[in-house]
């Protein structure tokens, strides 16, 4: 399968807006979705560093944006004082 064709593939699955969690929440879904996330990027990180290139990279890139998504939501939560889990 292309990248174009699991792209289109995938641009066809609903966004469902859900947030799955690998473990229960403990502080907030908000939060333990960032240090999910953050987790994911450090070790996309270092699977770059340890074979550069573009796939690799790619795969680094995707993981930060979704911390850094994942980020924004947790400030916006906190500084609106609205509820994040």
């Amino acid at each position: 399968m292309s990248t174009h064709e699991l792209k289109d593939l995938l641009d066809q699955v609903p966004d469902t807006r859900e947030l799955i969690l690998r473990r229960a929440p403990t502080w907030s879904a908000a939060h333990d979705a960032w240090c999910e996330a953050r987790d994911d990027a450090l070790d996309a990180y270092r699977a770059w560093r340890l074979a550069p290139a573009a796939e690799t990279y790619a795969a680094y890139r995707a993981a930060q944006d979704r911390a850094d998504a994942a980020q924004d939501s947790l400030a916006a939560g906190a500084r609106f004082g609205t509820p994040t889990g």
